[in-house]
């Protein structure tokens, strides 16, 4: 049930059914660079939340509310993914519902 915020730049896109997933690389406070993996909803899901296939892309930075994964690894289910360039707010379509 923790609600986490980070913020990385993207470095894979996954955009499959039954999940779309998408890792990030985020950098802690002492340099160490972690990769996340970040899963949203199905494709389907996402498009109707206004997501295309390219609305996020390897290199793009990116802030992404989410739930985390309970075993403890960078892992996690994603909520909203804010665009860093753009400002831009989209739902990710998980099953975490609408923030």
């Amino acid at each position: 049930n923790k609600t986490i915020k980070v913020t990385g730049t993207v470095t894979k896109v996954e955009w499959t059914n039954p999940h779309t997933w998408f890792y990030i690389d985020v950098t802690d406070e002492t340099g160490k660079v972690t990769n996340w993996g970040l899963e949203m909803g199905s494709p389907n899901g996402l498009m109707r939340a206004g997501w295309t296939r390219n609305s996020m892309k390897i290199g793009d930075v990116v802030i992404v509310e989410a739930s985390r994964s309970k075993n403890g690894t960078p892992n996690a289910n994603a909520r909203m993914v804010i665009l860093k360039t753009t400002g831009q707010r989209l739902f990710a379509a998980s099953s975490q519902g609408q923030p």
